[in-house]
């Protein structure tokens, strides 16, 4: 009777979780002060191994099409400009692995431009459009993955199912001493501060 008793209690918890196995939530990107990321928040972006500029932020406007680029402040001691996040799922909490729109401002979001001939690099601009997750926003969407104990910014948007996409993490490449943000096979290893 009691092994009856058992398989009835299971199949119920079984029924209960929709019949499969619960996923876990996917982890919070955090502060340097261990709290998670929040969307209503502002938060300075910076790198984690110091010496080779500070905070990232925006360059001066270059043409009339894209007015800018997002770079690494050159000077150490800068926190930059700081950024919000918006996920695709619209959460309160930006995680890990997760779409985001990453924005100086709601008119300065971030975006893959196209490639550029003259550098041979994938540059990071701020000629983004927020939301509207699919086909036409594709560049728009960066994830901020776990790298070591800290994280880097990662292109490699799902927000749309058929569309074929590069998927490289954000570094620096530095041009005319600029340090450019480009798609990289060597990540920058950042970390946040809340403005």
């Amino acid at each position: 009777m009691s092994s009856l008793l058992c398989i009835f209690l299971l199949f119920a918890v079984f029924i209960s979780h929709g019949g499969a196995a619960t996923e876990a939530p996917v982890e919070a990107v955090k502060d340097i002060n261990g709290k998670p990321l929040q969307t209503r928040f502002y938060y300075y972006i910076l790198p984690v191994v110091r010496g080779r500029g500070g905070g990232l932020t925006m360059s001066k406007p270059e043409n009339k099409t894209c007015p800018r680029s997002v770079i690494q402040d050159q000077f150490e001691v800068s926190h930059g400009l700081p950024v919000s996040f918006s996920p695709y799922d619209r959460s309160r909490i930006v995680r890990v692995s997760t779409d985001q729109n990453i924005k100086f401002s709601p008119t300065s979001i971030w975006e893959l431009a196209n490639f550029d001939e003259a550098t041979s690099q994938n540059l990071i601009s701020t000629c983004g459009v927020e939301g509207n997750p699919g086909q036409t926003t594709v560049d728009n969407w960066f994830k901020i993955d776990k790298f070591d104990n800290d994280y880097k910014i990662r292109f490699c948007p799902t927000v749309c199912n058929f569309c074929k996409v590069i998927c490289r993490d954000v570094g620096v490449f530095v041009q005319d001493g600029k340090r450019r943000l480009a798609l990289s096979d060597v990540p920058l290893k950042v970390m946040f501060k809340r403005a």
